[in-house]
């Protein structure tokens, strides 16, 4: 019996680090699983881009990179795909397997457990590639890497990628109240000086929903990807931003967020969501950076800079982020207000 057909792991998760091994069982429990199909935003407009696309889906082979529940394997089999394989390292694939049964899938949706590029596949390539794998910030937990190994391994010449572009973005925000808290709680913890925690706070960003009335200037998209095309060496990037304060108030920190455009016929508007402050909830939530500076601003003033991203060299999975900033005011104390300064942060 080959791992294909095997009811076994094609990957000995003791072989693993201890990285690889802590991220694939965080999603052995079903309560990941369980907040990720209540997101509506997510979970239907997967389903909605494979009905749109029903027609291309018709008699394809599709193969679901980390599969999960099996929830997109059995929208491809529901509307149209001749086979879909389903791959997925955590121990969930177990109850995916029972789930694809009940529901009538067993003979279109073969489910296997490894890792992709451990797993054989039944066969030498396939039509479209579907997977979930956008982590907060867009990158953290990396999945992304998995999904160009994938494509390049089996996507057959003009392949499908769903979804296939994606793009971050940032703009200014105004919380001083949390952030302030959040930093003064160490000062004085039942008495006791806790100073040196303060550091490692503001080096770690914070995932959260924020409240869309709080993001005060523009917004500037950071970076767009076409996973058609990108290659891994682009998930490494220095690129600038630029964004101008819309009213007179403090900029304590920067929120990031991305947007998701799925494949659409010719001359339709494709499905896509976005999960910015602006948009309906997503589990993602948004991404906050707070600078060292609390920046005064004025109608008009310029917060400009770049953003340094790159994987964690201890751990692939975790993001190593630099935002170099520049504020240039202007009116009254203009001098004053004006601050250049940079934040290093680790997403883990």
């Amino acid at each position: 019996m080959s791992k294909t057909e095997s009811k076994e792991s094609a990957t000995d998760k003791k072989d693993l680090n201890q990285f690889e091994q802590h991220y694939f069982n965080s999603y052995d429990h079903y309560g990941i699983h369980e907040e990720m199909l209540q997101d509506t935003v997510r979970t239907l407009s997967y389903r909605n881009a494979i009905i749109q696309n029903k027609d291309m889906f018709k008699d394809k082979i599709v193969l679901d990179v980390g599969c999960g529940t099996g929830i997109l394997s059995m929208f491809a089999a529901k509307h149209g795909a001749k086979h879909v394989i389903g791959v997925d390292m955590s121990s969930i694939i177990e109850m995916a397997r029972k789930i694809v049964d009940i529901n009538g899938f067993s003979d279109k949706i073969t489910l296997l457990r490894g890792k992709l590029e451990d797993v054989e596949i039944p066969f030498p390539k396939v039509d479209i590639i579907i997977s979930e794998w956008m982590g907060y910030f867009l990158l953290y937990e990396s999945m992304l890497d998995t999904v160009l190994y994938a494509r390049d391994r089996y996507l057959i010449e003009g392949g499908l990628i769903f979804p296939d572009k994606c793009s971050l973005h940032i703009a200014g925000l105004e919380d001083s109240q949390y952030k302030h808290e959040k930093l003064s709680y160490w000062q004085d913890v039942y008495g006791f000086d806790y100073s040196p925690f303060v550091p490692l706070v503001m080096d770690e960003p914070i995932v959260d929903t924020v409240d869309a009335h709080l993001v005060n200037t523009t917004r500037c998209k950071l970076i767009e990807f076409d996973l058609n095309t990108v290659q891994l060496s682009d998930l490494s990037f220095k690129v600038p931003f630029k964004v101008e304060a819309k009213k007179q108030d403090w900029i304590n920190g920067v929120i990031c967020w991305f947007d998701i455009v799925f494949p659409a016929p010719k001359g339709q508007r494709p499905v896509e969501f976005s999960t910015g402050a602006h948009a309906p909830y997503t589990h993602w939530k948004q991404t906050v950076f707070y600078l060292k500076d609390d920046l005064e601003a004025e109608k008009g003033d310029i917060l400009k800079g770049k953003l340094i991203c790159s994987p964690n060299a201890n751990n692939n999975r975790d993001l190593d982020i630099k935002i170099q900033y520049e504020f240039k005011a202007t009116g009254v104390d203009a001098a004053d207000r004006s601050v250049k300064n940079e934040n290093k942060y680790l997403m883990h």
